[in-house]
């Protein structure tokens, strides 16, 4: 597949995928429209790159479908002074279109080769206000606060410490819930008690997010 095959699938995947699927936003969908989804995937998927589903990564970790990039990128919608905290690197792509709509990004990925490679993808574009952190969300710790925070994988419950590390007024996007009835919801800090609830969906949870398992006799 050559280049101009790949930007005609981009163009197709945002005409037939993603504004279908309420993304509006000119902002996210100039993003979506312009950044090389293929740069982020290995050699043996980046067919799948431009197609309506979750591309299978390393340690098996997922590329959220286009439609869910862009509903999570249209629900934030950061604006260029605003800081983002990514939590869950995976192939870096959603970090890249974070790095073009903010001032600065602040991504943590579990898996050091996964960071490693985003990190690959993005200098290589030329994205240098985007830094990888290898950690676990669950176990990293920081006095900074932010804009804007997207968490990439579900979670059970809405953890308290996400929350904390948004600004006044800040706001998270988030899947909730157990499989395969979960939610997307709109966070905002100070309202934490009363998301906003966005679409319906069903996710990989977030390592460490996963519901308990109910005992049963």
């Amino acid at each position: 597949m050559n280049t101009l095959d790949y930007a005609q699938a981009r163009e197709l995947m945002v005409e037939q995928q993603v504004r279908p699927w309420d993304v509006n936003s000119p902002r996210v969908l100039e993003v979506i429209g312009s950044l090389p989804r293929e740069h982020f995937l290995p050699d043996a998927h980046r067919l799948l790159a431009y197609a309506d589903l979750a591309v299978p990564l390393a340690h098996g970790q997922f590329m959220l479908k286009p439609v869910l990039e862009g509903r999570a990128l249209q629900a934030l919608d950061p604006a260029e002074h605003e800081d983002v905290l990514e939590i869950g690197t995976g192939s870096g792509y959603l970090t890249a279109c974070f790095a073009s709509l903010a001032r600065e990004v602040v991504s943590l990925e579990r898996h050091a080769d996964l960071a490693s490679g985003a990190r690959g993808a993005l200098a290589s574009l030329g994205i240098h206000n985007a830094r990888i952190e290898t950690a676990d969300a669950f176990e990293w710790s920081t006095d900074r606060r932010f804009d804007a925070i997207c968490v990439s994988g579900a979670v059970a419950e809405i953890p308290e410490r996400f929350v904390n590390w948004l600004k006044p007024g800040g706001r998270m996007f988030i899947v909730r819930g157990r499989s395969p009835a979960m939610e997307a919801v709109r966070v905002t800090a100070g309202n934490a008690s009363r998301p906003q609830s966005l679409f319906e969906t069903d996710i990989p949870y977030l390592a460490g997010a996963a519901p308990v398992p109910a005992f049963q006799l």
